[in-house]
């Protein structure tokens, strides 16, 4: 079948996208769904830091590509050996289809697939195939779900069946920004009932950190940012505290609200500024957590060992929010159906699929948090 598609021909095009266009909207070929595959007709995607940092160059991925990992959609047709979705079922996208078999997937770590991680490096599906061509030429899938078009086909263990009533538009959210800021709270850092976080970067995934750490039971939730304007955003969404980044003394600032540092302290930047700040607000015993992917070859963070041994540091990463997708995805839609999610104060503002690369301008700039891209109507 044809379908239209943002198709990713090189990497590192000057700004503004508006005039660049690295993203070339275009119709392409899409072969049916194979064995456990699915066809998904996209209906809403979120525009991500994860892609930008594929346009940008600063995370290598092979091209031509279509991009897209944050969506929601409708199953239109399963390919042989599919029987936990049908035909008109409403679906999350997962940009980590876990085997089931591997080691990490034995462990109960469905994030950590080896199969998964080495198809989604290498622009494939799952069982190593691409689905998508122009004119007989083949073209990568980002992460597995090449989701900034308007029909994609993915393995069956990338979508997640969810309940027809959750609008498609918010749904999307739950696939990223939401799975992995609330994920992080919950599964990686493990907050209790009146503890203390900070927060720091307050994208799509910070906010939804702040929104995850509320839900939580966290009494104090601090947010950093270095800008005013996000700050405020976090604010709205029930942070109980702001601090600015760009202040001089930002960290006595978080020190002095928390009595000294705060037990829980999320990256969600993706630089290691952001991460030494989050480590140096985090209090004795506290544990840092980073989520944010930088710049793979200049990234470097240093630490005294004797003060982790002497303060009983914890510092981990987390990706994807550690989550077990199948877990949690139905866990937070039930939060947002609750009133304890409110996702939809994330999103400012929506876009065509033509307006993508003017959307991306805006994401660069710090003028948005999620945009959605409208696919189409159910």
């Amino acid at each position: 079948m044809k379908t239209r598609a943002a198709v990713l021909r090189q990497t590192g095009a000057a700004m503004p996208f508006a005039q660049s266009r690295p993203l070339d909207v275009v119709e392409v070929d899409l072969q049916p769904p194979g064995r456990d595959e699915v066809l998904v007709k996209v209906v809403a995607a979120g525009i991500c830091h994860s892609d930008l940092s594929i346009i940008n160059g600063d995370r290598p991925r092979p091209t031509p590509i279509v991009l897209g990992h944050e969506a929601a959609g409708v199953v239109e047709q399963v390919g042989d050996g599919v029987t936990d979705v049908q035909v008109g079922d409403h679906v999350v996208l997962l940009f980590v289809p876990s085997c089931g078999h591997c080691l990490p997937c034995a462990e109960g770590h469905p994030v950590q697939c080896e199969p998964a991680a080495a198809a989604n490096v290498a622009g494939t599906l799952l069982n190593g195939q691409r689905r998508l061509s122009e004119n007989g030429q083949p073209i990568n899938h980002f992460v597995g779900l090449a989701a900034f078009a308007e029909h994609t086909v993915v393995a069956r263990q990338a979508v997640q069946k969810i309940d027809k009533r959750i609008p498609l538009e918010m749904a999307a959210l739950f696939g990223c920004a939401v799975m992995t800021g609330v994920g992080t709270v919950v599964n990686a850092a493990g907050v209790q009932p009146g503890q203390s976080v900070a927060v720091v970067g307050m994208g799509g995934v910070g906010l939804s950190a702040i929104m995850g750490a509320l839900a939580a039971g966290a009494t104090q939730v601090v947010a950093i940012d270095i800008s005013d304007d996000k700050l405020a955003m976090a604010r709205r969404m029930g942070a109980t505290h702001s601090v600015n980044a760009k202040d001089a003394d930002a960290v006595e600032q978080v020190r002095k609200l928390s009595n000294g540092g705060v037990h829980h302290a999320l990256e969600m930047v993706g630089a290691v500024a952001g991460l030494e700040l989050a480590y140096k607000v985090t209090r004795k015993g506290g544990c840092t957590i980073t989520v944010g992917l930088p710049r793979i070859s200049d990234q470097i963070f240093s630490l005294t060992s004797a003060q982790m041994v002497a303060e009983e540091r914890t510092l981990k990463g987390s990706y994807m929010g550690s989550c077990i997708p199948r877990r949690d995805v139905p866990r937070y839609i039930a939060l947002y159906e609750g009133g304890r999610l409110p996702v939809e104060q994330l999103v400012t503002g929506y876009v065509t699929l033509d307006e993508i690369n003017e959307g991306f301008d805006r994401l660069a700039r710090g003028e948005a948090i999620r945009q959605i891209i409208r696919m189409g109507t159910v």
